[in-house]
């Protein structure tokens, strides 16, 4: 799931790649970097284009892609079955986290991201190129693992623990740069994507499972940030402290909080609070 620098360096010409790094406050930035120097043989995945769908009335910020097109996008960067994909970011491993979770979601067994991102693999001095890729042809089937996604309404029922992954201060409500209202989901409990890693580093299993003590190991636990992006990093961290029953909840908080009848909760929860 995690894989290194030096894995990487050796075995970039027998997987693909894609440089999914991006800015939310400036959408040109993540293109223009790739432009500029990415690790060789990457294609660019942009996280609105490529790895979010057109947004509607519902589905937040970042709604999920049309699958058949987003299928059709890693076939034409030669994913196939079989191949092993790699994806990376600046670190933050939130954008190369909704690659991961897409191609996982769609049924692709062997995806991969990079411990440190395009950070550590300039601070290694490893080779870095501007040429782009040339478009390859790869043979993806599709078998969409909707055990991994839950609805609004399934969120609204509360039957199922809720892990807020947005920062401290937008949990609580102290300021919302993005959402119609601050404050999170009723009865979810916070959990900081970015403390699943350490200086741009993942936390290993044994640290993980620390930041999620309390939650038995076969609890079902839906995860959600504020538009499906963030929330992934906490999916993994999950999957590798050992809990097998996590769900997203893809439109997050900007999702839940666009529709003016639904509740808002501004207390800190923990886990199991009554």
């Amino acid at each position: 799931m995690i894989v290194t620098t030096d894995w990487l360096n050796e075995k970039k010409e027998q997987v693909v790649v894609f440089d999914c790094r991006f800015n939310l406050a400036d959408l040109a930035e993540g293109a223009a970097l790739y432009e500029h120097s990415h690790i060789p043989g990457a294609y660019y995945a942009h996280l609105d284009h490529h790895l979010s769908g057109e947004k509607g009335k519902g589905g937040g910020r970042h709604p999920l892609p049309d699958m058949n097109v987003f299928g059709a996008f890693m076939e034409s960067c030669g994913v196939s079955d079989d191949t092993i994909v790699v994806a990376y970011d600046d670190g933050v491993s939130m954008f190369a986290g909704r690659l991961w979770w897409l191609l996982t979601y769609a049924g692709h067994k062997n995806v991969c991201i990079v411990d440190g991102g395009f950070s550590a693999w300039m601070k290694e001095g490893l080779p870095v190129t501007a040429e782009r890729p040339e478009r390859r042809t790869g043979q993806l089937t599709l078998h969409l693992q909707h055990s991994m996604i839950v609805t609004v309404d399934e969120v609204a029922a509360g039957n199922t623990l809720l892990m807020d992954s947005r920062a401290p201060e937008r949990y609580l409500g102290e300021t919302e740069p993005l959402d119609r209202v601050p404050g999170h989901i009723p009865g979810a409990i916070n959990r900081f994507f970015a403390e699943a890693m350490e200086n741009g580093r993942w936390k290993p299993a044994s640290e993980q499972k620390k930041r999620f003590t309390g939650i038995q190991a076969d609890e079902p636990v839906i995860v959600y940030c504020g538009s499906g992006v963030s929330a992934t990093p906490n999916i993994i961290a999950l999957k590798q402290a050992g809990y097998s029953n996590v769900k997203l909840y893809p439109g997050s908080y900007s999702d839940w909080s666009n529709d003016k009848s639904r509740p808002i909760e501004t207390e800190r929860r923990d886990i199991h609070d009554e």
